[in-house]
């Protein structure tokens, strides 16, 4: 019998977004001014994002037999990536080209603001090689105080094959490795049941500095935006997971405290420890789940692709600018690049648009300005999106491999609450 209503986290979740989204609404200066209990939160799962993830690599290569089994999900992985991150390129572009959400705004073209300069430059400082220099770090000690997890998947890729090929005298370093993972998911489950409060605190903060009434002409972006996001989960997603005979809807509710989290603390990082528990739960090796969803965590974020897209079009269109069939082509070419391996870069999806703009030579960069206010409401969708993409690529890798058969899946998300899962 499963647990009653009250006792499930995700309905705390949702009663603290709703009393945050209330109390920033009739109280705005407090709603700002409870901005420290999300950013508490999100800092204190943030935290052990690094650690973790470096763990649940490393234990699960060196239990993989192997190592040629390490590379056919790595592959299997980037091309599954690969293929889910274009279709939600062109998902954005065919939307943003049929609503065309900025037409007619006739916008001039703005002065960027300190806070944005700064981004900019940040952003125009990253050409081609800055994909490649980010993958090692200089000291990993600084990778994992950065909180950059592309660095911290390599290093942890690297010291897990190490360990496999020493065999049998390294396996006291992987058995403790093992228990260090252990310890560090029991933190996780303790400071998620602090959700509901630091969710709270982000909506309220939320509401309480931008309002109800202020997006004016961009509401439609927005709109559009979330009704994008939330085609691409049922056409897209779903089909990836029918294709390997995976229940959709089922998927949704099973991963329904993860998706409530990323949106409340509009951070996806925050579901990651949660997804790959209730991975393994399914019957998903530690190896395949750790490496998909931690590479997902910078190769795989669709919906940061969806809001490129659209906020990269919409500066065209209030601006002004008709792009022709051949620039469009040429944006979706270089957010093929600009939206991977920039996740350890503070400011996330709005330093991706930075630098997409800042790369052409037909959209002024300071156009980034018109998305700027906003950025906070289509942050949570985009957290949502993420997060959600990851945990299929999880499952749709897993069946690839053959490690789960569909009726086991289903059977296991048909239990209220898969045991030891955190959230």
């Amino acid at each position: 019998m499963g647990r009653r209503w009250y006792r499930q986290l995700y309905v705390w979740v949702l009663v603290g977004m709703v009393l945050g989204a209330v109390t920033g609404l009739v109280a705005p200066e407090l709603g700002t001014s409870l901005e420290v209990l999300g950013d508490v939160f999100v800092n204190l799962l943030t935290m052990l994002l690094g650690p973790i993830i470096f763990c649940m690599v490393v234990s699960g290569i060196a239990a993989v037999a192997s190592l040629r089994r390490v590379g056919t999900v790595a592959l299997r992985s980037i091309v599954y990536f690969e293929i889910v991150t274009t279709a939600a390129l062109l998902l954005g572009l065919l939307a943003v080209n049929l609503v065309r959400p900025g037409a007619g705004m006739g916008a001039a073209v703005p002065t960027l603001t300190d806070e944005v300069a700064e981004k900019a430059v940040a952003a125009q400082d990253m050409d081609w090689t800055h994909y490649f220099t980010q993958l090692v770090p200089e000291n990993i000690v600084g990778g994992f105080a950065e909180g950059a997890i592309l660095q911290v998947l390599v290093f942890a890729v690297l010291f897990g094959i190490a360990l496999a090929v020493i065999g049998e005298p390294a396996r006291p370093i992987a058995e403790g490795i093992e228990r260090l993972s252990t310890v560090l998911f029991t933190i996780v489950r303790f400071v998620t049941w602090a959700a509901p409060v630091g969710v709270f605190g982000a909506m309220a903060y939320t509401t309480g500095t931008f309002g109800a009434v202020t997006l004016g002409a961009l509401l439609k972006l927005i709109g559009t935006f979330y009704l994008t996001s939330a085609v691409f989960v049922v056409v897209v997603l779903g089909s990836a997971l029918f294709l390997v005979g995976v229940r959709p809807w089922r998927t949704l509710r099973y991963f329904r405290s993860e998706v409530l989290l990323a949106l409340g603390a509009s951070s996806s990082e925050v579901a990651v420890p949660g997804i790959v528990r209730k991975l393994e739960a399914l019957g998903v090796s530690k190896g395949t789940a750790g490496i998909t969803v931690s590479a997902g965590y910078s190769f795989n974020l669709d919906g940061t692709c969806l809001y490129l897209t659209l906020s990269s079009m919409f500066i065209a269109q209030a601006l002004g600018i008709e792009l022709s069939i051949g620039q469009q082509v040429v944006l979706l070419l270089v957010m093929l690049l600009s939206s991977k391996g920039t996740a350890g870069v503070t400011g996330g999806g709005f330093v991706m648009l930075t630098t997409t703009v800042s790369s052409l030579s037909f959209l002024p960069v300071s156009g980034v300005m018109l998305v700027f206010g906003i950025d906070r409401f289509m942050s949570e969708c985009r957290a949502v999106v993420n997060a959600l993409g990851n945990a299929v690529a999880g499952l749709v890798i897993a069946r690839w491999q053959g490690e789960v058969t569909a009726a086991q899946v289903d059977a296991a998300m048909s239990t209220p609450e898969p045991a030891k899962v955190p959230v």
